[in-house]
């Protein structure tokens, strides 16, 4: 883990005149925000519908939150690890969907007895880890179109980085049985799951507090935990503009020309090995 206090680091008092700017600014800048006051589930649901359009899925309840705790009815099935008590690893949020929604919100209403500590990875460290490590060639390799597939037989082939037109990129990346990678990816996953846990930072939510990130840019987990621990979750699109992706960290080298190149035709010929 690394040193710090995340949570006051990216604290924003979701009351104060000017809210709602002051939110959608730190998500370009930094993609996170953690906030507290959200006792109840009323609370949040007001809140995620001031800053997102929520989206109704597979786990929501009627009013679009997902009740997060130990279920143990979904235990040991594959992609509802999140609704049981172990650990969970770093990973992109609804990951299998073309689309991912863009963000994530999570509020604590009772803590676990012991463990249970949300566990966040910025995408942007990791990029650039992976930039900083043989010349970039695992960055190459993860960025090749449809060398993963994640999600069940109704899931999406895609890439762990995705770059945009404007240089900027984004992470999209899960761990457990729902993924599967071609070939060409599998030599760099160890430094890649290297990367995202080296940079793991622990949160420790208490009852109303909570974090809204960026789901292209931040990755999130789970210690496993004891007890009766309760979130809520809300998982949508902004109402306010938020470009793609990150832009890449400053001190992170430059890819040779032709790096982000599109690599359709190799990756269609990787998906047919994939997809077997």
């Amino acid at each position: 883990m690394r040193p710090g206090d995340l949570f006051a680091a990216h604290f924003l008092d979701h009351e104060a005149p000017g809210a709602p700017a002051q939110f959608a600014e730190q998500l370009r800048e930094s993609g996170l925000v953690t906030l507290a006051g959200l006792i109840t589930r009323e609370a949040v649901l007001s809140f995620a519908s001031r800053v997102m359009t929520v989206s109704a899925h597979r786990d929501s309840d009627p009013d679009g939150l997902t009740t997060i705790r130990d279920s143990p009815r979904h235990a040991g099935r594959p992609g509802f690890a999140g609704l049981g008590n172990g650990q969970l690893d770093p990973h992109t949020e609804r990951s299998g969907l073309p689309n991912p929604p863009r963000l994530m919100l999570l509020v604590c209403s009772q803590p676990a007895g012991r463990g249970g500590e949300c566990l966040l990875t910025d995408g942007r460290r990791v990029h650039a880890d992976l930039l900083n490590q043989g010349g970039g060639e695992a960055v190459d390799a993860l960025a090749r179109p449809r060398t993963a597939y994640f999600g069940g037989g109704d899931g999406h082939a895609s890439q762990v980085v995705s770059s945009h037109r404007d240089g900027r990129v984004s992470i999209r990346l899960r761990f457990d049985a729902l993924a599967r990678w071609s070939p060409i990816v599998q030599p760099h996953l160890p430094a890649l799951r290297a990367a995202a846990l080296d940079h793991q930072q622990s949160l420790r939510l208490e009852p109303g507090q909570g974090y809204l990130l960026d789901n292209q840019r931040w990755l999130h987990a789970r210690t496993a935990f004891i007890g009766d621990r309760l979130h809520w979750r809300a998982l949508g699109n902004p109402h306010f503009n938020l470009r793609q992706g990150f832009a890449p960290a400053a001190e992170a080298p430059q890819s040779p020309a032709g790096r982000c190149a599109d690599h359709a035709v190799v990756g269609r010929m990787l998906s047919l090995n994939l997809l077997k």
